[in-house]
């Protein structure tokens, strides 16, 4: 029979053992750290301020001095629910707007990782911020959750359109008053280049008034005249 060197083939086994234990270590060293990373990296988004309203009024404690909390009509609770839909929907708009700049700022590597990072976290947050959303309203109400993205999507085109028409009819006001300032000063222009026209004509009608009488004031001589005149000296 052969004799089997049992150290020589313990030894790369060994070595194996490091090394795979050495990447395990390594690996969730590294996991924990980017996530210690991505838990100290700056919030994409502003804090939610329609959805903390909306979780005060659904969890209201009681006062001072009263055993039960008042009681929050369903109707109130139900708006708020609406107003954390619209402002959800604003949030969707501003990561679809952000997604394709980014990943071109990206491949041409004039942003960090670290924005990258902010950004996923944004879009996993808004995952689960509408899944969150859809739940409360079927619960308010069943089915509810299936059209309040709906709803809270024509409030926010109502909005948007009704912000741009304040501000057309804002320029309205100061196109018109630019329009009659310019129009002042055209006709300013215009009576000035009148009145110099006008100068002009005059000053041409007094010069060929001056050389008209300037030829009339002047003899002519004709010829039979100047015959007589040689034939006298004759």
């Amino acid at each position: 029979m052969f004799d089997v060197d049992w150290l020589s083939l313990a030894v790369p086994f060994a070595y194996i053992g490091v090394l795979g234990g050495s990447l395990y270590t390594f690996s969730n060293v590294y996991r924990k750290r980017k996530a210690v990373q991505s838990a100290n990296l700056e919030p994409w988004f502003p804090p939610h301020l329609q959805r903390n309203i909306y979780l005060s009024l659904l969890h209201m404690e009681p006062e001072a001095g009263q055993e039960k909390a008042p009681k929050v009509p369903d109707s109130v609770i139900r708006a708020a629910l609406l107003r954390r839909a619209v402002e959800d929907i604003r949030r969707i708009i501003q990561i679809r707007t952000s997604k394709q700049a980014l990943n071109t700022l990206l491949q041409r590597g004039s942003v960090g990782e670290d924005l990258n990072q902010r950004f996923l976290a944004a879009e996993k947050e808004i995952e689960e911020e509408l899944r969150d959303v859809v739940n409360e309203a079927n619960a308010l109400a069943p089915g509810w959750g299936q059209v309040i993205f709906q709803s809270a999507n024509e409030i926010t085109a109502n909005t948007v359109l009704r912000t741009r028409l304040e501000e057309i009819e804002g320029r309205t006001e100061a196109d018109k008053e630019w329009w009659e300032k310019r129009r002042e000063t055209i006709k300013e222009e215009f009576m000035k280049e009148l009145e110099e026209d006008s100068a002009k004509g005059s000053s041409k009608a007094v010069s060929d008034d001056e050389a008209v009488h300037v030829e009339l004031n002047t003899p002519v001589s004709t010829p039979g005249g100047s015959k007589k005149k040689r034939k006298g000296k004759n």
